[in-house]
């Protein structure tokens, strides 16, 4: 019979559980404030749904979350304080549309003008940034119209609106590259309140100035890693957390050889790795509700590195969205920098990502490359490295970039159950920020509010 060793016992003012930058944001403000923290980071490196890989010749390779826009102003204060420099997004030249019947156009701005849909996605479009404007992102049950715009989904209200196939397919894209979901699966509710918290939905879909504006030169963990480093040996990796148990006397917080005691923790988990912790007293019922009210989105990001960006020279930006029957919907221009190599990036989404996972190997490289071959031609067949990496298959997140809520999720379980503290547990997240929820940047900000809980609470 095997015998299991006892865990090595901590104390701790406050325990983080989660290495993303949601958990370390918050203990960063924690140790800024000089209070005794840990973390717990179950994989065995920090930077969660946002990961940055350093090939052997050097090339870095972002496989998560990557991107940052001017207004993302505590990710970019974070980049400050640790001098991680960025760069802007490379977007000159002309930008390709594959259209679902494959003819392939090139356009620059937004989008082709007079393309087929355009007119009718701009009115569509521009009636989510009417109502989104309405939406109270603090306390988003007040919005007005917040049940009836909870009841439909997104899909339900776009085919009410307009009867236009091309609109609806373009529509249909954006929600998928956004929310990693299909439109009948999602919320409208929750698709105007995340166009709220950005901004607009032009900060969500557009490049400069927006949310794809410019890349950490040192990859998009940088940050992360510096937090970490600074942190030292309060951050444990390697630590899943398997139960969260809470008494009058605090936290206790058992993850594989760890038992730790506080007097409060965050928890800074996506939502999937929630429910997989065992929690006592088990978690209120409105905190479940909502965890299973919202699913992980389905992604899949792949890359192919090329000698040089020789779209370039044919003057093409490496921009393209694809409505044809590929798996890639969208691409972009990934290189570094200094163009030392050529990078294009595409994105596998949803129920796209559904039929994906069903091929074998060689098959999905050769689809994915047959539409990089649409959008900048043959010598795109032929790369010196592919690679995937399908977060519905990571451990942990199980699922990318964020989570997103069904119909009916935010009017039955969100006011007490989006991130209402349960007693000396705080929430942490993108999921639960009110300003760029769903990114990096929302992630950075949960963290700080969840901190400032604690410190009220512990500090007074």
């Amino acid at each position: 019979m095997e015998r299991r060793s006892a865990p090595h016992l901590l104390a701790s003012e406050v325990v983080v559980v989660g290495g993303g930058y949601a958990g370390l944001s918050a203990a960063l403000r924690l140790h800024d404030h000089a209070v005794d923290v840990t973390l717990v980071e179950a994989a065995d490196r920090v930077g969660g749904r946002v990961l940055s890989e350093t090939r052997p010749d050097g090339t870095i390779l972002d496989h998560g979350g990557q991107w940052v826009g001017p207004t993302q102003t505590r990710l970019l204060a974070l980049a400050a304080r640790f001098a991680c420099p960025t760069f802007p997004t490379w977007e000159k030249g002309s930008h390709i549309e594959v259209r679902h019947d494959g003819a392939r156009v090139p356009y620059t701005g937004a989008a082709p003008a007079g393309a087929p849909g355009v007119a009718a996605y701009a009115r569509v479009t521009g009636l989510l940034d009417a109502h989104a404007r309405t939406v109270d992102t603090a306390r988003p049950w007040r919005t007005p119209r917040f049940a009836e715009w909870d009841a439909l989904s997104a899909g339900d209200w776009f085919h009410a609106e307009i009867d236009d196939a091309d609109a609806l397919r373009r529509l249909a894209l954006a929600v998928q590259g956004l929310w990693c979901t299909e439109p009948d699966e999602i919320s409208l509710f929750h698709v105007l309140f995340y166009i709220a918290a950005a901004g607009g939905f032009e900060q969500l879909m557009e490049t400069r100035g927006c949310a794809q504006d410019s890349r950490f030169t040192g990859g998009a963990a940088a940050p992360a890693r510096a937090i970490a480093d600074l942190l030292g040996d309060r951050v444990r990796l390697g630590e899943p957390a398997r139960a969260i148990t809470c008494d009058a006397d605090g936290v206790r917080v058992r993850t594989r050889s760890l038992e730790i005691r506080a007097r409060r923790a965050v928890v800074a988990l996506p939502p999937h790795a929630v429910r997989d912790v065992e929690f006592g007293p088990p978690l209120p019922r409105a905190r479940g509700g909502w965890l299973e009210g919202n699913p992980m989105g389905r992604v899949a990001k792949v890359h192919a590195v090329y000698a040089t960006p020789f779209w370039r020279e044919a003057g093409l930006s490496g921009v393209a969205t694809l409505y044809d029957e590929g798996p890639v919907g969208v691409v972009f221009d990934n290189s570094p920098e200094d163009a030392s190599c050529g990078i294009l990036v595409g994105f596998v989404y949803g129920r796209r990502l559904d039929a994906f996972t069903a091929l074998d190997a060689s098959a999905r490289r050769s689809a994915v490359l047959a539409s990089f071959t649409r959008v900048v031609g043959p010598r795109a067949g032929s790369p010196r490295l592919y690679t995937e990496q399908d977060w519905t298959r990571d451990p942990y997140a199980r699922g990318g970039y964020e989570a997103y809520a069904r119909p009916g999720a935010w009017s039955r379980h969100g006011e007490a159950g989006w991130r209402t503290p349960t007693g000396p547990l705080h929430w942490a997240g993108t999921e639960t920020a009110s300003e760029w929820n769903g990114y990096i940047d929302g992630a950075v900000s949960s963290g700080l509010r969840a901190a400032d809980e604690v410190l009220r609470a512990v500090r007074g």
